[in-house]
């Protein structure tokens, strides 16, 4: 049960001696402030990864040369190229999924021109087929999709995000409009719905033309593709990503017992990747903090212990008025883990704003770590008790006569 009147106490003695608590709050605040401002930035960029994996299909799966997370070397560059008739083999023999996708990329960004007004470098030139919006979470604004037909006679068609849109036809409707995109002339099908951007990218500078035109216009060094694959149920992801190694192991003449020479990556193994990596980043942030925080306890010993030798003669009037041992042991305990308290809840503040201010330059949602702000709490005043416990029992064992005596 918690005693208001050592708690007053404490917040006197607090006052009383304003810049020596704040110095000694200040080790507490930064220690707390490190591990959680580490923590809640981490979570924060861990939802609004989440977040977009998700509006990107959760029912999804990735097939590419080389697809999977950290993984590099000169192995898996020198995989050739997986290839849109690849694709086109697959998609005729799966039966599990409900869509297929190409997307083939240009490497690094076009420009795109309608008359007078031009974009730079700046448009992500995607050739695509028709269930490309499907399975990577977009969906139509103004006009319409690309569709088969337009892939089958590799038409000059291009369906664009909502900033190219606004960039090249701020004021007129840019349906049936030609544009130029890196040189080639496009007529405009539609526009996609605003996305915004996911961790830097402007995904709305998109512009999607048939794959089928894409292949005419770059050579073959330039073709590699990326297959988007979506399952009918979510239950069904295991086993058609099983479905998908068995036949493009065949198609790309993979022997038995080989590695095969693609990798297939699901978003949720993707998320559990990224995980690892921010839970390790949220790790390193705490013993950094930890550190801090075993220095600012030995400053909260070292202001404890000053404490009772300035108010040893005050110890001496409360024992001789009848206060015992254990009365002066609570009360100055109770002035660490009041000191303590005051720091970590401070440092717990800060370091959740902080960590969310950061967050908003992503555009995501807001995050408070409860878990690591109610360990930071218990851990503070476990500081406060491992710190405080010995000049407080230095105080609560002095002698009332000798400390009467004391000037």
């Amino acid at each position: 049960m918690i005693n208001f009147e050592f708690v007053r106490l404490a917040w006197d003695v607090i006052l009383s001696h304003k810049l020596r608590s704040a110095l000694t709050l200040l080790g507490i605040i930064i220690g707390v402030f490190a591990i959680i401002v580490a923590v809640t930035a981490v979570q924060v960029m861990e939802t609004k990864l989440v977040e977009t994996v998700e509006s990107f299909g959760a029912t999804t799966f990735t097939i590419s040369r080389e697809a999977e997370f950290g993984r590099s070397g000169s192995t898996y560059r020198a995989r050739r190229n997986l290839t849109y008739d690849d694709m086109v083999e697959y998609a005729q023999r799966a039966r599990l999924p409900s869509a297929i996708s190409p997307t083939m990329s240009v490497t690094g960004p076009v420009e795109g021109r309608f008359g007078d007004l031009v974009t730079e470098n700046v448009i992500t030139k995607l050739g695509v087929n028709e269930f490309w919006l499907t399975t990577n979470g977009f969906d139509i604004a103004q006009g319409r999709n690309l569709m088969q037909l337009d892939v089958e006679l590799a038409r000059d068609v291009v369906v664009i995000g909502h900033d190219i849109s606004e960039r090249l036809f701020p004021n007129i409707n840019p349906l049936g409009k030609s544009i130029i995109l890196g040189g080639n002339r496009y007529q405009v099908l539609g526009v996609m719905e605003k996305k915004g951007n996911v961790f830097g990218n402007n995904i709305d500078l998109l512009a999607l033309v048939p794959i089928s035109n894409m292949i005419q216009n770059y050579s073959a060094a330039m073709r590699d593709i990326e297959i988007k694959v979506e399952a009918r149920r979510f239950e069904n992801i295991d086993a058609a990503m099983e479905e998908a190694i068995g036949i493009l192991r065949v198609v790309r003449n993979v022997e038995p017992g080989e590695e095969n020479n693609f990798d297939i990556q699901s978003s949720e193994s993707f998320l559990d990747q990224i995980k690892g990596v921010t839970s390790q980043v949220q790790v390193g942030g705490a013993v950094i903090g930890l550190i801090t925080l075993l220095a600012a306890g030995i400053g909260v010993m070292n202001i404890m212990l000053v404490s009772v030798a300035e108010r040893t003669r005050e110890i001496g009037v409360r024992k001789a008025v009848g206060a015992r041992r254990r009365d002066v042991l609570s009360q100055f305990l109770y002035e660490a883990i009041f000191l303590c308290q005051i720091g970590g809840i401070t440092g717990i503040l800060i370091g959740v704003l902080a960590g969310n201010i950061a967050g908003r330059f992503l555009d995501a949602s807001f995050v408070f770590p409860w878990d690591w702000a109610i360990g930071a709490v218990l851990g503070v005043t476990a500081i406060a008790l491992t710190f405080g416990v010995y000049p407080a029992y230095k105080a609560a064992k002095l002698d009332p006569i000798e400390s009467l005596r004391h000037e």
